[in-house]
């Protein structure tokens, strides 16, 4: 074969595996367990008293800090009925999806976003541990 069809040959299947690539990391899906976390508990307020203030029944809303270890993860879930918001306080969260990652850093202006929408996971990649405090509201039963 002539080398012009050799390097034509390359380009495509270079093309084909990036595609591919892409393809993996576009379905892909995160770890099944956690590792390395610590959860403190930083307020609740309870089912009887959001529904008193929003007519909301059977809910109540937690503030939590969530440390994940270097080496740590949060096991992939979703919020179809738990909507929340995060914000990294110290160090990177990277959080996973099923079209790539994104990393929150503390001194990042963005919070985290945890809408009926969302599946995600999250792990921290760094040498320090990183964490963030999360709102969320919850199911109480």
């Amino acid at each position: 074969m002539s080398r012009k069809v050799l390097t034509v040959i390359s380009f495509a299947l270079t093309g084909v595996t990036g595609l591919v690539t892409g393809l993996a990391i576009a379905g892909a899906s995160g770890p099944t367990e956690h590792k390395g976390l610590a959860v403190s508990a930083l307020g609740k307020i309870e089912a009887e008293m959001i529904e008193r203030q929003t007519g909301l029944s059977g809910y109540m809303m937690q503030l939590r800090a969530i440390t994940i270890e270097p080496g740590g993860q949060i096991a992939e879930h979703g919020h179809g009925n738990r909507p929340g918001l995060v914000k990294v306080i110290s160090g990177d969260w990277v959080e996973g999806h099923p079209d790539g990652e994104t990393t929150f850093a503390a001194d990042g202006e963005n919070g985290i976003i945890e809408d009926g929408d969302t599946t995600h996971w999250f792990y921290n990649r760094g040498d320090t541990p990183a964490t963030a405090i999360v709102c969320d509201l919850n199911p109480s039963g």
